[in-house]
């Protein structure tokens, strides 16, 4: 019997203090923006996912769950620098009729999924759905399994090993890279908060494909927005952002508030965070600035989720200040265009990177540059982090590392120019 590990408990710890200073640059906006081209002869560019020279300011992997370091791909993975295939299964119980069709629920998640990923990862990968158009119905009732959101190890085992079975009259595996199973969300023992990704510590072996992860989805209909994006991350070796209460309760958003769709999905600003892009292989040397210090650096960012420009190539997306062995300070701009359209505040974005801590655990913590205000209340799901952007004409000093952003433009076009000045190193 394939043995399946117990999810995590996820503890993160309290968000950075701080304060933003508004200070008139010491030139122009003008004038700055003019010199970006020639102090980026000081930058060092980071390389490609993966690539065997990393560069000063790529973190190295650890053995940490989803580890955020990426000098070299974890191959237990699919990487999504290609085109994959998923297969969508839809699944039926004896102890109730569906309500929905499986069209009906396909149509939850996809193209939607698809078009978040092509838009994420600037028309580099391409997720390819085969939502099967018929229900396929289990061997128990929905209540024998005892689906639930900390589930019973061998209850889930069974769970998988009747659904696979199920389908395998129907469905090719060994053409799949990625597996979802939809459960009707009406049969009295689905758990609408037990969707997840199981990882398989000994592969299910089907068609001749080993099978290491499965995502299991219980949504209820329609579902939560971005839920298989954010189940789709971790198919990609993307951690958990969130902050999840030893006791279920408290705010699950203090660390990254509504940035990235793996803190949540209901987020305003779902974009993954440029580290993640670089990670996936969706940013290379050509959009990753790599600030060693110290002194100051001027540079332009694009927004992180515009489209490159048609014929053109992505700009720069994303800046790093290696702050320790394993820990980094990443900047990147986030305007209102692509997966970031409905977001709370355009402006330049800073957060730390940690590649030792594991999937939950506060792998990255956006740092709030505005600590004393708070933004949209109606619609964030962390106000206190839905204005951490710094806006034009706003200088802010990271506390703990002394490392000081200035943001000096924003062009027509929309990129960011900004000044980032790395103290000297304490002796």
């Amino acid at each position: 019997m394939s043995r399946i590990p117990q999810p995590e408990v996820h503890v993160r710890g309290q968000q950075p203090p701080g304060g933003v200073e508004r200070a008139r640059l010491r030139a122009s906006a003008a004038a700055f923006t003019s010199l970006v081209a020639l102090a980026a002869t000081g930058l060092v560019a980071g390389p490609a996912v993966g690539a065997p020279t990393a560069g000063p300011c790529a973190l190295p992997r650890t053995a940490a769950h989803h580890s955020l370091g990426l000098d070299t791909w974890n191959g237990a993975y699919p990487k999504p620098a290609r085109s994959l295939d998923a297969v969508m299964i839809f699944l039926s119980f004896p102890d109730s009729e569906p309500l929905t069709t499986p069209e009906e629920l396909a149509a939850d998640h996809f193209p939607g999924t698809s078009d978040f990923f092509r838009r994420a990862s600037y028309g580099r990968f391409a997720l390819r759905a085969d939502t099967r158009p018929v229900w396929t119905t289990m061997p128990k009732a929905s209540t024998a399994y005892a689906i639930r959101r900390d589930w019973d190890a061998s209850k889930r085992t069974a769970y998988l090993r009747d659904a696979l079975a199920a389908a395998d009259g129907d469905v090719d595996f060994a053409r799949y890279d990625i597996v979802y199973l939809v459960a009707d969300p009406d049969a009295p023992g689905v758990d609408s908060d037990a969707t997840k990704v199981v990882n398989l510590e000994q592969p299910l072996t089907v068609d001749g494909k080993d099978i290491k992860r499965v995502v299991t989805v219980f949504e209820r209909h329609p579902p939560d927005r971005n839920v298989l994006a954010h189940e789709t991350g971790h198919v990609f070796d993307l951690p958990d952002l969130y902050h999840r209460p030893m006791d279920g309760k408290g705010d699950w958003d203090t660390h990254v508030g509504d940035w990235d769709v793996m803190g949540s999905q209901f987020g305003l600003a779902p974009e993954p965070f440029g580290w993640h892009k670089w990670k996936l292989g969706w940013l290379d040397r050509r959009q990753v600035t790599c600030v060693q210090g110290p002194g100051s650096r001027l540079f332009s960012l694009e927004p992180l989720a515009a489209s490159p420009v048609a014929g053109g190539s992505v700009g720069n997306r994303l800046a790093v200040v290696r702050t320790g062995v394993g820990t980094a300070l990443a900047i990147e701009a986030r305007g209102a265009t692509g997966n970031d359209q409905y977001t709370c505040k355009e402006g330049v974005l800073i957060y730390r990177v940690r590649n030792e801590a594991a999937s939950g655990d506060g792998p990255i913590e956006v740092v709030d540059t505005h600590p004393r205000s708070e933004a949209c209340w109606d619609r964030s799901v962390y106000p206190p982090l839905a204005d951490a952007p710094l806006g034009v004409g706003e200088t802010f000093t990271v506390p703990g590392e002394g490392t000081r952003v200035e943001v000096a433009d924003r062009t027509r076009a929309g990129a960011w120019t900004v000044k980032v000045t790395v103290p000297p190193a304490s002796s």
